[in-house]
């Protein structure tokens, strides 16, 4: 009875998603070239036949995998400074014909040489990831480290090959290949899928020079926070859940390092967490207007569940359930935390709506959007976030 190698089902349904994602169109198409790819080098490895060209097919995997981060979370595609790195399955399909025996070498450092510099990029945080939707938050770097860590376990997989062939134990290295290269093909081509990847709003302009950041917190960094948060809570902008770094720097036409800078230096949290601090107030306001937790948690531009509850229990010390079960008591001027009413030490904004308006809608207001965002006749946000809470009555 005829039978599949592991690496073949595993091509056929990476080939499928890649095809999938290029005919429905809901990500960037360099991830259907980066599950390609992996289907690609699956189906090379289910068969001795493509024996010769898999060492050439395999390190362009790892290239390939740092431009598809970088055009769709850093910056736009950029021939002059990007596709230099042709130059590495080009040279192994040299070093494969001039010096075959280098090559247990040169393929695992080629993995680790880009599986590191995924680390190093990321380092920053998510701050440094302008392209991808801020309601995301920390997820996206979390997956690109994942992706990072199975290139370094590929290259270790390529190095235990090599050590098998040398030592005389050849009959490992089918099981090596299964579980160490194409289990972390597997994983990559997984990882690749998740939705808090993709990139939105692409434009050129996002890569412009940025100015060198500043030690401390200024008036400046006050003024263009202010600036930021007037946008918001004008447009709403805060309720989209594509909202993107790139995209609210273009809309400011300041550099996005220069606009993450001033926030972090100004608030102490990145672009991220400033931008969801708004959607629980927003979300607070409708729970506390009667929705349930799923259509406050949409309505105020969180698409995941996880994403919702970890910031609403950050933001306001409790879980949007207990949030809501609580709306009387917070309507009579009271707040339970479940923790004795004493907040947490960690937790900067106990209850983020304004005293006189926690449990309802206050009058005058056009809308719910309207009366999360401050724009309330008896109310007034502080011009700064350097000169106070940040939410008043005035």
């Amino acid at each position: 009875m005829p039978t599949l190698p592991v690496p073949m089902v595993a091509a056929i349904v990476f080939a499928f998603l890649a095809l999938r994602t290029l005919v429905l169109g809901d990500r960037p198409r360099p991830f259907a070239l980066l599950l390609a790819a992996v289907a690609l080098q699956a189906t090379l490895l289910s068969y001795h036949v493509f024996a010769p060209i898999r060492p050439v097919t395999a390190t362009a995997l790892p290239p390939l995998a740092f431009l598809v981060f970088q055009v769709t979370a850093v910056r736009a595609l950029d021939p002059g400074r990007d596709l230099w790195h042709l130059a590495v399955p080009a040279f192994t399909g040299f070093v494969r014909v001039t010096a075959p025996e280098l090559l247990d070498v040169l393929i695992p450092a080629v993995f680790f040489a880009y599986g590191a510099a995924l680390l190093i990029r990321l380092r920053p945080g998510a701050d440094d990831l302008p392209r991808i939707a801020l309601v995301n938050g920390e997820q996206p770097g979390l997956i690109w480290r994942l992706i990072a860590a199975a290139l370094i376990l590929s290259g270790i997989g390529d190095l235990l090959i090599g050590a098998a062939m040398m030592t005389g134990l050849e009959e490992m290295k089918p099981w090596i290949i299964v579980v160490m290269t194409s289990g972390n093909l597997v994983v990559i081509g997984i990882l690749s899928l998740s939705t808090t990847l993709a990139g939105v709003s692409p434009d050129p302009a996002d890569d412009a020079e940025e100015p060198a950041p500043q030690a401390g917190p200024s008036e400046a960094d006050a003024a263009l926070v202010a600036a930021l948060d007037d946008l918001l809570l004008r447009e709403s902008l805060f309720l989209d859940p594509d909202l993107s770094l790139a995209r609210l720097a273009r809309r400011l036409r300041l550099p996005a390092k220069t606009v993450s800078a001033a926030v972090n230096r100004a608030t102490g949290e990145n672009v991220s967490r400033h931008i969801n601090g708004h959607r629980i107030r927003h979300a607070c306001v409708r729970l506390d207007a009667g929705d349930s937790v799923t259509a406050a948690m949409l309505a105020s531009g969180f698409n995941t569940k996880s994403n919702f509850n970890r910031e609403f229990l950050r933001v306001t010390g409790v879980a949007p359930s207990h949030w809501r079960r609580s709306a009387g008591e917070r309507a009579g001027g009271g707040f339970s935390s479940g923790n004795n009413g004493r907040r947490r030490a960690d937790t900067p904004h106990p209850n983020p709506l304004p005293q006189g308006e926690r449990g309802r809608v206050p009058e005058g207001a056009t809308d719910i959007a309207s009366a999360a965002n401050g724009y309330h006749p008896n109310l007034r946000r502080s011009p700064s976030p350097l000169a106070g809470e940040g939410w008043g009555e005035g």
